[in-house]
């Protein structure tokens, strides 16, 4: 069992977009894995949705600290990113795909912390001992 939930931010942004599609069961799996344990954030998931706020004070209002636990990437997530990446590449992975996801895939991986996400492909690939919250799980 897994001592926590990281959140990928497509998740995050289905809710805070309303997303028609996705919004439903995004807002249902975060509230099932907050209830499992704690949630986490990295600095990479905090960059993406950004996106969505114009200032500092209101993406901090959106994802709180109490609820959304702030844990910086360590050295071997960031070690273990940058080697799949390699290897992504390496078997024909396009330049379209960037690291981020590599960094959340791996520190998921490091701290052994359960993943919350839509886009499985990779990191079903690239890190199979995670154990992915996904719509098709």
């Amino acid at each position: 069992m897994a001592d926590g939930t990281l959140v990928d931010s497509n998740v995050l942004l289905d809710i805070m977009t309303e997303d028609p599609v996705w919004e439903n069961w995004s807002t249902n799996a975060l509230a099932s894995a907050a209830e499992a344990g704690p949630v986490y954030i990295n600095p990479i998931v905090y960059s993406e949705v950004s996106i969505r706020f114009s200032t500092v004070e209101a993406l901090d209002a959106a994802l709180p600290p109490q609820d959304y636990r702030r844990e910086a990437i360590p050295w071997p997530a960031a070690f273990l990113a940058g080697k799949v990446f390699l290897d992504y590449r390496r078997s024909g992975g396009t330049k379209v795909t960037t690291l981020p996801d590599f960094f959340i895939g791996a520190h998921a991986a490091i701290a052994g912390w359960d993943l919350l996400t839509r886009d499985v492909g990779r990191y079903r690939t690239y890190f199979p001992t995670v154990t992915l919250i996904a719509p098709d799980t």
